[in-house]
């Protein structure tokens, strides 16, 4: 019998460590390839550390909360067959070698991912110790991810029920958010105590919550209370305090008329969703204004190294997304001036789903050069954000008012009703100058009133 040393994965070029969540097999327990063994957390995004072989784990070297260096070991799965111990093997786990039958029909794509997934697991109709089934990761045409299927066994929620589980990810899959309401909701329609067996109430079952979430204490007094951070807060705190040690921070202010773009996207967006399937959002329009800015002047598009300059030929717009539990996180569009308006919404709605899932990977968040955050969100009409390094610039999108505003006409100067936005501008003071900053900041103005609203074809 052979034995496996699996590592803390490398999520990211500049992530050196990650921090256990929650172990979901223990000591002992039988594992196949791609069962989650457990969940990890990064500064960027959580994540599941699938299993690479098929075995028992045989040692947990770390416990839940600890913080564990990259390409450390921090299982040991005991297997049947033998595995090269090479460089590589902890990192990447074998590639299963496929043979097709020589006279067999080429099948749907659809099938074949299907017929992939559903072999992975086996014996789903064996039951297991709490009495129920195990969930499949495939059920009438719907995925459930390890995670899901994970939290449904805990929760003695077997298939049946999880089918009616509504989903609000992408193609109805049940995310984490979702199964997680369904359990609250659950519990709370539980009135009557005589509903709970004795071994139920000898036993009580553990609430299934992100180790994220704060734990609260009350003083004494009980007129206060004193909320401990949860880890995402702190790194945020973390990496706010270290950019404006780090950066010259000055901020710069335009005001644009945006209401051509506010007129079109009216005209346009119910049938937009119709072609596409998602809302057209004013961000994929503020992005394309930000990525012909930055082809003009490409000196905003860089970061320090020191003393030197490093210039970005690719421009990766990273968007700051709010989370259900409050945090940011910032998801990154990468090439984004390779996309036209359709395709930039298309990312946009996908990456801010995702994000508030928390199922982004972790190559969707790092290698940005430069952010865009909406503070009109919150109804703001303007901010002074903080710059996300190693970046040397980061904009906000106030929120879009009607306000009066002197227009310009063949016949003189009118006063008219306007959509009016406030866009700011923060830039590293060391490499970008007030020229520079503010003529950046007008140029995306510029492109902002200029909407050709014939210009696409939606």
């Amino acid at each position: 019998m052979a034995k496996f040393e699996l590592v803390m994965p490398k999520l990211g070029e500049s992530i050196m460590e990650a921090t256990i969540l929650k172990w979901v097999k223990n000591v002992g327990d039988t594992v196949d390839v791609d069962d989650t063994i457990l969940e990890i957390a990064t500064d960027k995004v959580d994540s599941e550390v699938p299993s690479p072989v098929s075995g028992k784990i045989a040692e947990i070297r770390f416990k839940e909360d600890d913080v564990v260096e990259i390409g450390e070991t921090i299982a040991i799965i005991s297997t049947e067959v033998e595995i090269e111990a090479t460089e590589e093997t902890p990192l990447e786990p074998p590639k299963k070698q496929e043979v097709a039958p020589a006279q067999e029909p080429e099948k749907d794509p659809v099938e074949v991912l299907t017929t992939s997934i559903e072999s992975q697991v086996r014996d789903f109709g064996a039951p297991v110790q709490n009495g129920a089934k195990r969930i499949p990761p495939v059920s009438e045409g719907r995925f459930y991810s390890p995670l899901v299927r994970n939290i449904a066994h805990e929760e003695g929620i077997d298939l049946e029920e999880l089918n009616h589980v509504e989903g609000t990810g992408l193609h109805g899959r049940v995310t984490k958010r979702d199964i997680l309401a369904h359990v609250n909701r659950r519990s709370a329609s539980v009135s009557q105590p005589s509903h709970i067996s004795d071994q139920d109430q000898a036993k009580p079952k553990e609430p299934v919550v992100k180790k994220s979430q704060p734990s609260v204490s009350t003083i004494e007094s009980g007129e206060v209370e004193i909320v401990q951070m949860d880890r995402m807060r702190k790194l945020i705190a973390d990496h706010m305090i270290a950019s404006k040690e780090t950066a010259a921070h000055v901020t710069s202010f335009v005001e644009a008329d945006v209401t051509n773009i506010v007129q079109w996207r009216d005209k346009v967006k119910a049938q937009f969703i119709k072609n596409h399937g998602y809302k057209l959002t004013f961000t994929p329009l503020f992005i394309e204004a930000v990525v012909k800015a930055i082809q003009d002047f490409p000196m905003i598009n860089i970061s320090i190294d020191g003393d030197k300059i490093i210039k970005k030929k690719r421009i990766n717009i990273g968007m700051a997304t709010a989370m259900p539990n409050g945090n940011l996180i910032v998801p990154v569009i990468k090439d984004a001036g390779n996309y036209s308006l359709v395709g930039l919404a298309k990312q946009v709605n996908d990456l801010a789903e995702r994000a508030r899932d928390n199922a982004l990977k972790p190559e969707e968040i790092k290698e940005g050069t430069f952010t865009i955050t909406n503070v009109g969100t919150f109804g703001n009409v303007m901010g002074t954000p903080i710059i996300n390094q190693p970046e040397v610039a980061i904009m906000a999108v106030g929120a879009i008012r009607k306000k009066p505003a002197v227009v310009e006409t063949a016949y003189g100067d009118l006063i008219a009703v306007r959509h009016m936005v406030f866009l700011s501008l923060s830039y590293d003071h060391r490499v970008v100058d007030g020229y520079l900053g503010g003529s950046f900041l007008r140029k995306v103005a510029d492109y902002l009133e200029d909407f050709d609203h014939e210009h696409t074809n939606v």
